[in-house]
């Protein structure tokens, strides 16, 4: 079931981290829309997959390389809608936590997307409409231990979000947050034995007992959900919605 109706037919998309979990989700439900996506992904085989499956382009990047993303945007990036969603997670003490791990944690989840949102602005304000959705977390509003990089970089890219909202408002372009909880992805599956590891107990008991300790809705968020809500803030309904962050979380950060 859609949200209203949203017709991108004319537009292009660009949607990162596109190969697997809520990345594909929302290059398929924006492909529906009308949108022509480019599917954003270090993943070679898998964004051509998903790019053939959505009748889109795979747009094949490592955008923990700064250097090389800066020259692929040093003219611009001629899009319409943004999906900032490329992530990855590392679960540890702040006092064992890797340095290079959370430098790229940083560099992929803030970094990149900022770097992202400037080069796509200046195509969206000529355009006169432009849309930047950003796949936040609940942990862009609430911490938990043993994510030190991922939550601080989800809590910069709110900011970010923000940010972008305020200056681009006035110019027919909006930025978002969408804030799901654990989602049922192969990010999340990978975390479990790491959960395990920090909390002290069975892989058997990590669903459980960490990932819906908090939630009243006790199960996982499925991609194609957040996937529909990231559908919305394309959408005609949510033209004057701006500098938002949707939770879809279980009832998570309502505590």
């Amino acid at each position: 079931m859609s949200i209203g109706t949203v017709d991108l037919d004319g537009r292009t998309a660009l949607v990162t981290g596109a190969a697997s979990g809520i990345g594909r989700a929302c290059a398929q439900r924006l492909a529906t829309a009308g949108a022509h996506v480019l599917v954003c992904d270090v993943d070679e085989p898998g964004a051509t997959a998903v790019a053939r499956d959505v009748g889109g382009e795979a747009w094949i990047a490592d955008l923990a390389d700064l250097t090389a993303l800066d020259t692929r945007l040093a003219d611009g990036l001629a899009v319409d809608v943004l999906v900032n969603n490329a992530g990855v997670q590392h679960v540890s003490p702040i006092e064992e936590f890797p340095l290079d791990r959370f430098d790229l944690i940083i560099r992929l989840m803030l970094q990149a997307p900022f770097r992202l949102v400037r080069a796509v602005l200046p195509h969206m304000y000529s355009r006169g409409w432009g849309r930047i959705v950003n796949i936040s977390s609940a942990h862009g509003l609430a911490a938990s231990p043993y994510k030190s990089a991922y939550v601080a970089a989800k809590h910069g890219l709110e900011g970010l979000s923000r940010t972008t909202a305020l200056e681009a408002g006035g110019r027919g372009v909006t930025s978002n947050c969408v804030n799901p909880g654990y989602v049922r992805t192969p990010l999340v599956e990978r975390q479990i034995a790491d959960q395990a590891r920090t909390h002290g107990i069975p892989e058997s008991e990590v669903v459980e007992k960490v990932m819906l300790e908090l939630p009243s809705v006790k199960r996982l968020v499925e991609p194609e959900e957040v996937a529909e809500l990231a559908a919305y803030l394309c959408g005609p309904a949510s033209g004057a919605v701006n500098g938002a962050s949707w939770p879809i979380d279980g009832g998570w950060t309502a505590r």
